[in-house]
C-alpha cells in the first residue's frame, strides 16, 4: 500500500516539475518586442484589416449604381405620381379591414334599439357571446 503512494506521489512531482521546465523552455516575448514584430508586421502589409481575417466570407458588394441625390429625386417623383404607400401601409402591414357604412341614420339606429329593448330581444351585458 506504501509503495502505491510514494509511486503516485513521484508520478505527481515529475508531472508538476516537467510542466515548469516545458514552460520556462521558451522565454516570454516583452510588451516592446511585440509592438515591434506588430509593426513591422503592419509595414509589410501581412496584417488583414480588422473583421477580415481567414474566418470571414467574403461580402458582396454593396455599393448603389446611383448617387443619393438620384435616389431622392426618383423617390420625389415616385411620390408625385402615387406608386408609394402612405406611411404605415406598405406590404407586410396588417391593417383593419374597412367596414361598410351604415345606411341607417344615428336616429333610426337609435329606434330600432327602443324597439328591440321593448320586444325583449336585447341580450343582457356581459351575457352575449361571439357574434356570427
Amino acid at each position: 500500500m506504501k509503495s502505491k503512494l510514494a509511486l503516485g506521489a513521484v508520478v505527481a512531482a515529475i508531472a508538476v516539475f516537467s510542466q515548469t521546465a516545458f514552460a520556462q523552455a521558451s522565454a516570454p516575448v516583452t510588451r516592446e518586442q511585440r509592438k515591434a514584430d506588430t509593426a513591422a508586421a503592419n509595414k509589410s502589409g501581412a496584417l488583414a484589416p480588422a473583421g477580415q481575417g481567414p474566418g470571414t466570407a467574403s461580402q458582396p458588394s454593396t455599393g448603389s449604381d446611383k448617387t443619393r441625390t438620384d435616389r431622392k429625386a426618383q423617390t420625389q417623383a415616385d411620390i408625385k405620381s402615387g406608386k408609394t404607400a402612405p406611411a404605415g401601409e406598405g406590404p407586410g402591414t396588417t391593417a383593419k379591414p374597412t367596414t361598410a357604412t351604415s345606411d341607417k341614420t344615428r336616429e333610426q339606429r337609435k329606434a330600432q334599439v327602443e324597439a328591440d329593448k321593448k320586444a325583449g330581444k336585447l341580450t343582457p351585458a356581459g351575457e352575449g357571446g361571439a357574434q356570427k
